[in-house]
């Protein structure tokens, strides 16, 4: 059976079926073997880096921060660990500090409308600095830096 002499793949026609290349009639062919300088071929990893990883643990908050701590080598990781947990409990925070505060702008709302109008200035006001805090969190981390957050921050460092 002819080979390619490009890829080494096994012909059996005029053109190689794997990198299309024509292939001469005349007889078969060597079969491929690499240059004997050229490194084998290695496996691709399939983990990524410590920084990486606790980046993408802030992504989509709890979901990822679960993630994290589910999945296999960045369970056992301490740095992912904690970025996974400071995550969980920003987003977490979060959500609370969002309720809190629609429940009480609509206590004040009943009462009055200039009240409910400040509310969701403050809500507005919540919601842009936490996306920066966010991505202030997902920027640093990726650049090894970590940062801890007051209240939340030695809660993820016991748990890690």
């Amino acid at each position: 059976m002819p080979f390619c002499p490009s890829c080494g793949a096994s012909v059996e026609g005029k053109f190689c079926p794997k990198c299309g290349a024509p292939v001469s009639g005349s007889g078969p062919a060597a079969p491929f073997s690499p240059s004997p300088g050229a490194p084998p071929p290695q496996a691709a990893s399939s983990e990524i880096s410590t920084n990486v990883a606790g980046a993408l643990a802030y992504a989509l908050g709890f979901i990822t921060g679960i993630l994290f701590l589910i999945l296999e080598p960045y369970s056992r990781n301490r740095e992912v660990r904690f970025h996974a947990f400071q995550s969980i409990f920003f987003s977490v925070g979060l959500f609370a500090i969002h309720i809190a505060l629609m429940i009480l702008s609509m206590i004040v709302g009943s009462i009055t409308l200039i009240g409910a109008g400040l509310f969701g200035i403050l809500s507005l006001l919540v919601w842009l600095g936490s996306v920066v805090l966010w991505l202030l969190l997902m920027i640093k981390t990726y650049g090894g830096s970590k940062i801890v957050l007051p209240v939340i921050g030695p809660l993820a460092q016991k748990q890690a």
